[in-house]
């Protein structure tokens, strides 16, 4: 399996990627965005997107767009052959574009939307969390990607706030973890008498 960045010299495979789009929602029943070639051409020719080939075919296809100046990204459009699913494809193609928008964005959110339960199982394994479209980007150009999505009545009809897919978004790991430091009570020595009937004291949140 060969799995590189896509290049302008790909964008012969752009109608092919295109014709797997279509099988692959009439064959799940549910709703995937409509790519046009010239799309996914543009995309190859920018360096943002993933392709892979198994003995020399082409195997699989997933690229990044950028939304609200670049402070979030999300790996769209992952496709594989489906003769060839279940080996694996999916998974590497996914962890590729994954490092690639780490590379190329590396203070970005990435973030994704499926009704998928493999690609729910991969994000998971890559550290992505499943939220609420609330914690997604705002941007208008992303989610009129969705208006040749069968499903897009229920998307308006909930106010962009819920559909079918769930939302799932990898944060920057930039906090730390504070290093509570415990003082050693056994090495006190009280200086004040303890009461005789002390009162109870209720659980504190910390």
């Amino acid at each position: 399996m060969t799995i590189r960045v896509a290049t302008e010299a790909d964008a012969q495979y752009a109608e092919q990627l295109c014709q797997w789009y279509v099988e692959s929602a009439k064959t799940r029943g549910t709703g995937i965005a409509k790519r046009e070639p010239a799309y996914v051409a543009k995309k190859m020719a920018s360096g943002d997107g993933i392709i892979a080939f198994v003995d020399g075919e082409l195997a699989g296809f997933c690229y990044i767009e950028t939304f609200d100046d670049k402070t979030f990204v999300v790996n769209s459009g992952l496709i594989v052959n489906a003769e060839i699913r279940k080996g694996g494809v999916g998974r590497a193609i996914k962890q590729a574009v994954f490092d690639l928008s780490r590379t190329k964005y590396p203070q970005a959110k990435i973030f994704g939307i499926t009704t998928s339960l493999a690609v729910m199982k991969i994000n998971t394994d890559l550290g992505y969390e499943p939220v609420t479209f609330s914690e997604l980007t705002t941007s208008e150009d992303f989610w009129k990607g969705c208006k040749s999505c069968k499903n897009y009545s229920i998307l308006m009809e909930n106010e962009r706030k819920m559909c079918l897919c769930t939302g799932m978004l990898y944060d920057t790991p930039e906090k730390q973890l504070v290093q509570v430091q415990v003082p050693d009570f056994a090495a006190l020595t009280p200086t004040l008498p303890l009461p005789q009937n002390p009162a109870t004291e209720t659980d504190s949140a910390l």
